[in-house]
């Protein structure tokens, strides 16, 4: 009699916990499950209203953010066979800055940043990476500063933090060192990564950010990086 009861407990609590669940009746529409949208790369439910509605929303935002129109006098610091490198510097025609001010906003909404003062409003560069469709698909934002804290390395053990876990924060030295540049953002439009944007960035910002010098990557820190970042930063050292 015991045992009786605590199966039916048991099927009560399964049917229960089945009845939370939330379903979708696949009645043969033409989309049907999770979507990415080819042009603002959100990932969407194209059967959910609410999610189609948020993505409306954020592909008009979007596209008019990375929409690149140019000016006759943009200062390009690099080209490639995909598209060029633009530098805009913050004594630049108001109509540039915008367009800069538009698309840090996207970024800092896609990493998580929140909206900070810099030090040097004045002294601050940023590299728009612009593709052959006339769209920014990659940014890069740095100013100058004088010292840096180097990123201390993990433990290596069994109780280390695995590669899968969820970032934390790092441990950084207590002992300042010296550097030149510091990147406060790098992005890439996570439909056009894995193309080396990022490190084309990179390597425009070295030889474009001081006039004559070409820099080496113990003169450039970043701010809170990810443990993603510090992996690629270190594959970009080592070559």
């Amino acid at each position: 009699m015991k045992q009786t009861n605590i199966q039916k407990n048991t099927n009560t609590r399964d049917t229960s916990k089945k009845a939370k669940d939330q379903l979708i009746i696949d009645a043969g529409q033409k989309h049907f499950g999770a979507t990415v949208c080819k042009s603002c790369g959100m990932i969407y439910t194209a059967s959910n209203p609410e999610d189609e509605m948020q993505h409306v929303q954020h592909h008009h935002r979007f596209l008019e953010g990375i929409k690149y129109v140019g000016w006759k006098k943009e200062r390009v610091v690099a080209e490639f066979w995909d598209g060029k490198i633009v530098l805009v510097l913050p004594h630049d025609p108001s109509f540039a800055i915008k367009k800069v001010e538009d698309v840090q906003e996207l970024v800092d909404n896609e990493l998580g940043f929140q909206q900070v003062v810099p030090k040097c409003p004045n002294k601050i560069k940023t590299f728009l990476f612009i593709s052959d469709e006339k769209r920014v698909v990659g940014c890069l934002i740095a100013e100058p500063i004088k010292q840096a804290f180097r990123v201390l390395s993990e433990p290596i053990g069994p109780e280390s933090p695995s590669s899968t876990e969820c970032p934390r924060a790092w441990q950084c030295s207590d002992v300042p060192e010296p550097a030149v540049c510091g990147i406060s953002r790098i992005w890439v439009f996570r439909l056009k990564r894995r193309k080396r944007i990022a490190r084309r960035l990179v390597d425009t910002l070295r030889n474009c950010f001081m006039f004559g010098c070409f820099l080496s990557t113990d003169e450039i820190a970043f701010s809170d990086p990810t443990p993603d970042d510090c992996r690629r930063l270190n594959r970009y050292q080592e070559t």
